[in-house]
C-alpha cells in the first residue's frame, strides 16, 4: 500500500510541476513579440554554455526567459539603449551540435558586460530593426535634428 501511495504522490508532483511550467509559459507569452533565443551563460569551455529560451520584446527591453525554469521573471534583460552588435558569426565546433543549423550567433556589447546570443537567421533582421529603432513614443535622434517642412 505504501508503494502505491508513494507512486501516487510522485505522479501528482510531476503533474503539478508540468502545470506550473505551462502556466508560466502562458503568462510570459501572452502579449506576443516572442522569439526563440539562446544565450551563452558560461564561457568556461569553447562552444559550451548555451542555454535555450525565448525572448520577449517589451518597449526598449529584450527580456530573456530560460526554457526550462519555473521563474516568472526574466533571467536576463537587455536594454536597447546600451546594446550594440559587435560581430556576427555562424556556430562553430561544439556549437553546431547544440543549436539548429540556420542559427546565427551575435556578439553584443552591453552597458554591463559582453553577451552572446543566438537566434534563427530569419529573426536576426527583426532583432536588428528593433535595436536600431527608437523606443515607442520617442523621437529618433536622427529625425529630431532635421527641420521638416510644414504640411
Amino acid at each position: 500500500m505504501e508503494i502505491v501511495e508513494g507512486f501516487g504522490i510522485g505522479v501528482v508532483v510531476i503533474l503539478g510541476a508540468l502545470l506550473i511550467l505551462f502556466v508560466r509559459r502562458a503568462l510570459v507569452t501572452r502579449s506576443g513579440g516572442i522569439i526563440r533565443l539562446s544565450v551563452r551563460v558560461s564561457t568556461m569551455l569553447d562552444g559550451r554554455g548555451w542555454s535555450p529560451g525565448f525572448g520577449r520584446f517589451a518597449g526598449d527591453e529584450l527580456r530573456w526567459y530560460r526554457m526550462f525554469s519555473f521563474a516568472i521573471r526574466p533571467k536576463r534583460v537587455l536594454s536597447r539603449k546600451g546594446l550594440a552588435v559587435e560581430r556576427r558569426r555562424l556556430p562553430e565546433g561544439q556549437e553546431r551540435f547544440s543549436m539548429p543549423a540556420d542559427w546565427v550567433i551575435l556578439r553584443c556589447t552591453s552597458n554591463h558586460a559582453p553577451v552572446e546570443i543566438a537566434m534563427a537567421r530569419s529573426t536576426v533582421t527583426g532583432f536588428l530593426s528593433w535595436l536600431e529603432a527608437a523606443p515607442p513614443g520617442a523621437v529618433s535622434p536622427r529625425m529630431a535634428s532635421q527641420d521638416w517642412p510644414a504640411a
